[in-house]
């Protein structure tokens, strides 16, 4: 299949973690991927040498609006279209409230809310104009329940539910689904640096007794992005081992 023909796939914040485990999974489904990072050099070298022609690894700060808009340009003029946007970029700033300033307040929100709206204001347009598209938002269980320390980040991740339900009614009679997940607490770097006694009494509050793992994680957004869910969209899927049922 001649690269243009394929479906194209955008993957924010790609190249570790859940962003790598969803760029991976739609590269195996067929995608054309495209994944951004803004900071790990490092581990965006490492994704390009290892997937070469595969995946297309693009900078991109997407708290900026002019950095997305570049983003967007360059891929519509490469590939002509936007079949698959995945919201994934996030960043914690925790501190509980009354000790947090206005910067990680605004931090927090940029990048994983207003760079969320940045990309699919992009997106929708092109989707819009081929009656078709999927949009998966990664929220949290944090923005469903709240956490300690966290009121930066659980706003950013509750506005994107809320975004994600709008978003779905404005353009469910033009083809586009959108969706979010809401993953628990998963088995990636952000994960791995809370203390180890802290970790012990999440996992027990989990009813499955562990974090999740990336590749679960990818598995919903892949099943979200598939034809098989094409009737689904406005909804909230969950992979948190329990931890939240509703």
């Amino acid at each position: 299949m001649p690269v243009e023909e394929k479906p194209v796939a955008i993957v924010t914040g790609g190249v570790r973690g859940i962003g790598r485990a969803i760029a991976e999974e739609l590269i195996n489904e067929g995608y054309q991927v495209l994944v951004t990072y803004c900071h790990s050099e490092e581990q965006a070298e490492q994704m390009g040498k290892l997937l070469k022609e595969k995946v297309v690894i693009k900078r991109t700060d997407i708290s900026k609006q002019d950095e997305v808009d570049n983003l967007f340009d360059e891929v519509l003029k490469q590939f002509g279209r936007v079949d698959i946007l995945v919201n994934n970029a996030g960043i914690t700033h925790d501190k509980t409230f009354h000790k947090m300033d206005a910067n990680e307040w605004h931090e927090v929100i940029d990048v994983n809310l207003n760079g969320t709206f940045y990309c699919c204001n992009r997106a929708i347009p092109a989707m819009r104009d081929r009656n078709f598209g999927r949009i998966i938002n990664i929220s949290s269980v944090v923005g469903q329940k709240g956490n300690f320390g966290q009121a930066n980040y659980a706003a950013s991740k509750a506005g994107l539910l809320g975004l994600t339900k709008t978003l779905a009614l404005e353009n469910a009679v033009k083809g586009i689904t959108v969706n979010a997940v809401c993953p628990g607490f998963i088995d990636t770097d952000m994960v791995s640096v809370i203390p180890d006694n802290v970790k012990t009494k999440i996992q027990d509050d989990i009813p499955m007794k562990r974090f999740g793992t990336a590749k679960e994680v990818a598995r919903a957004v892949k099943f979200l992005v598939s034809s098989d869910a094409g009737y689904i969209t406005g909804q909230e899927l969950n992979v948190n081992g329990g931890l939240l049922t509703h």
